[in-house]
């Protein structure tokens, strides 16, 4: 074990609340930095504390009440032998050291060993009329039924594919919110076909046929092999239009929730120079990793949704895992955790849960080359307001084949999200113009930062250098 090992730990939901109860039994004591107010991550979100929220766990996460409350306990426990600071942004990282931004101002955190669970964000791939207000991601319109006890409209569309889109109309109607459609791109037949692997997980299969059951009993419409044409509108979204069998349909609402899936936060990876290979069941680059969690860089493990796409169950096995390869790593015993398997059997787990996850792709592939229908007028990256069109022209004229020069060309992914939003469409069109792959392509660097901060705590940092008077009108 090293003289002083400073263990720092990204993100405080099921992976990683999962890692620091077992870095906490073996004796140890990490530093939990999380991005939102409160622990439990994205599928455990909790509503603002003191509030006034009077919605229960039962009714905020129905048949993973109990799953929830154990984590949200799990980590309450945990309080005073972690040194847990919400609402802190990591935005950037040194060797051994992270930038972090909390309450305005900027703080280094130093780290001999580091577990990222950064989890994951909505997969974007647009379409005419998707920056319309009105339209959000599955992920947005969840957040605002969990944490801010609101619908996104009155009358609510979701739209894309993958099981998040039925688990948050589900949601929303069991809630009292106007669904008034599910609109899937992936055809009932392929779902259909891949029931043999979705059975490696029978609970969580029988949980997403309740879900499209109770959704058609309750007179939701779900609408399957669809190829979505446009949200329309003027000051908001007024309707949503799509084709199915030559005939093309349009459908009233005030609002849609969009979304094909989930995308991997990898950005803290590749800023900690972890090497990145491009994995074809989650059709994008992830960083290495070992059965373990360890990552190509010593004293840097991987878990959860932001080492790939897989699931809060697997997300508490994999932050295990990664705690337990750390403290075998720095010549500590794993803990005795009543209840709780060994390596050896969280790893047959979590291989069983990557085969339900090839179901899961099989039952809600993406759309075949989703771009190509496209209109050249419509924006691909609403931060830097680049169009389709702009995109196909450096294609064209300029021979570009790659992602990171389309992006110096164009400014594709220089905005506010750094390519978290539009990055993927950008490689999407880029592979269907140049006649490429989607690993062929490559994947958008990461920039620190990572996420927006505010400029002015570091031009009045006392630890920012100032530029001498004299040198300042050179």
């Amino acid at each position: 074990m090293t003289e002083r090992s400073e263990i720092v730990i990204v993100g405080a939901g099921p992976a990683g609340i999962r890692a620091a109860q077992t870095l906490v039994t073996a004796g140890l004591h990490p530093v939990v930095l999380d991005e939102n107010p409160r622990w439990g991550g994205q599928i455990y979100r909790q509503p603002p504390a003191g509030a006034g929220f009077t919605r229960t766990r039962q009714t905020l996460y129905g048949f993973e009440a109990a799953k929830a409350g154990a984590i949200h306990n799990t980590m309450a426990a945990l309080l005073p032998q972690v040194d847990y600071r919400p609402e802190t942004l990591v935005w950037a990282c040194d060797p051994k050291q992270l930038h972090t931004m909390h309450g305005g101002r900027e703080t280094p955190v130093p780290f001999s060993h580091l577990i990222i669970a950064s989890g994951a964000t909505d997969r974007v791939l647009p379409l005419p009329g998707w920056t319309l207000p009105g339209v959000y991601t599955l992920g947005g319109a969840q957040v605002a039924l969990k944490a801010q006890g609101c619908a996104i409209g009155e009358r609510v569309v979701f739209a894309g594919t993958g099981p998040l889109l039925y688990l948050v109309a589900y949601q929303y109607a069991k809630a009292g919110a106007n669904v008034s459609a599910v609109l899937d791109t992936s055809a009932f037949s392929s779902q259909a076909k891949a029931t043999p692997r979705l059975l490696n997980q029978p609970a969580t299969f029988a949980k997403g046929l309740y879900y499209v059951g109770w959704l058609r009993a309750h007179g939701v419409r779900i609408e399957h092999g669809v190829t979505l044409e446009g949200v329309d509108g003027a000051a908001g979204v007024e309707a949503i239009r799509w084709q199915r069998d030559g005939r093309v349909h349009t459908l009233a609402c005030s609002a849609v929730g969009l979304g094909f899936g989930l995308r991997p936060e990898t950005q803290l990876a590749d800023l900690a120079g972890c090497r990145f290979a491009f994995d074809e069941l989650n059709r994008c680059w992830l960083p290495e990793r070992d059965a373990a969690g360890r990552s190509s860089q010593p004293g840097i493990y991987l878990a959860g949704d932001g080492a790939g796409i897989a699931g809060a169950d697997a997300a508490e096995l994999a932050g295990r895992r990664a705690a337990l390869a750390l403290l075998e790593d720095i010549g500590i015993a794993a803990p005795e955790m009543p209840g709780v398997t060994g390596a050896a059997a969280i790893e047959r787990k979590l291989a069983s849960i990557r085969r339900f996850r090839e179901g899961i792709e099989q039952a809600f592939a993406l759309p075949e080359d989703p771009s190509a229908c496209w209109p050249d007028d419509m924006l691909v990256c609403r931060c830097e307001e680049v169009d389709a069109r702009t995109l196909r022209d450096c294609v064209r004229h300029d021979g570009v084949t790659e992602i990171n020069r389309l992006k110096a060309l164009t400014r594709v992914g220089m905005g506010r999200c750094q390519g978290r939003m539009c990055g993927e469409a950008a490689c999407h069109l880029l592979a269907q113009a140049s006649g490429q792959t989607l690993a062929q392509v490559g994947r958008l660097r990461a920039q620190a930062p990572i996420k927006p901060i505010p400029i002015a705590p570091m031009l009045f940092d006392e630890n920012v250098v100032a530029i001498p008077e004299e040198a300042r009108d050179e």
